[in-house]
């Protein structure tokens, strides 16, 4: 087969039902029917010569040859989708970037990261949230330029992506500053049986602090567990508990007086990371933006 009689519409339905790889379910999401999505995938394996999937029950599972197409089709849609990112704005002279961050990650630390971004009259800001899987999966589908996260992503072959660490910061103990102002306790040796607000399950640090607390035999009483540093915010302000947090979140209530820092462990670190992908033309001020942030590890 020649490049000029490849079909590059019957290439982006293989791609798109690899990555279903479910036929109905492709056909769903391009809003077509499953009929015609089957036929144009049969004219695409008649062209190679080469069958690029097998059934087993319900699934199709890529043979050899489909999972060598779906690696060039990830770079020639990924590509295409970097492109189109690019493009946008371009002709007003804008730059836009695209900035995901995880929903467990402070928006005041995310505020604080961003605001070399929005002094750039320069620049159009699209900001996103969620979990950390499904931002990485529109990170490697270039319809996000960044990802900002608390943990970093390990090393795979599959899914080349760049992890910066931009910095840490100790974990603060908070309550409001009546009864609290002048007063200390050692984290977490002074917290048994003391009403804690904590950060969720899912937040990287709760599994530092809880650690930390069962090795000193100390058992707080729980009384709240957040995963959104946002709503944790509002609890430490107005609940009257104590409150486990990076300081970064209640930077503002601690500057008024509203909360006071009762205590700090040097042993519980909050990390904070950019995710990237390589790119086939860089963004010339999301690089400069990470080259000034990025610390070397401690």
């Amino acid at each position: 087969m020649e490049l000029e009689q490849l079909n590059f519409r019957h290439l982006f339905y293989f791609w798109r039902i690899a990555k279903a790889g479910h036929l109905t379910r492709a056909a769903q999401e391009l809003h077509v029917s499953q009929s015609a999505l089957s036929a144009q995938l049969k004219q695409l394996e008649a062209r190679l010569d080469e069958p690029l999937f097998e059934r087993e029950g319900r699934r199709l599972v890529l043979t050899d040859t489909g999972q060598l197409m779906l690696s060039y089709a990830e770079n020639i849609f990924g590509l295409g989708q970097e492109m189109l990112g690019r493009l946008h704005g371009h002709s007003e002279g804008m730059i836009r970037l695209r900035v995901g961050s995880v929903a467990t990650l402070s928006r005041n630390y995310q505020e604080n990261w961003i605001r070399p971004l929005l002094m750039d009259p320069a620049v159009t800001l699209t900001l996103e949230s969620g979990l950390l899987e499904g931002l990485l999966e529109r990170l490697m589908q270039h319809k996000l330029d960044v990802v900002l996260a608390n943990e970093p992503v390990p090393t795979d072959p599959d899914r080349p992506l760049h992890c910066r660490f931009l910095g840490s910061q100790a974990i603060s103990l908070v309550g409001p500053g009546d009864p609290w102002r002048g007063l200390t306790l050692r984290v977490p040796e002074d917290l048994d049986g003391v009403d804690l607000a904590l950060p969720g399950p899912r937040h990287a640090l709760r599994a530092q602090f809880d650690a930390l607390c069962l090795s000193a035999g100390v058992k707080p009483r729980l009384r709240a567990e957040v995963d959104d540093m946002a709503m944790l915010r509002l609890i430490a302000r107005d609940s009257g508990w104590l409150t486990v947090l990076p300081e970064v979140v209640v930077q503002d209530e601690l500057r008024t007086g509203s909360l006071v820092k009762v205590g700090e462990s040097s042993r519980l670190r909050e990390h904070f990371y950019a995710i990237t992908t390589p790119r086939h033309h860089q963004i010339a001020r999301l690089e400069q933006l990470l080259t000034s942030s990025s610390q070397p590890w401690p």
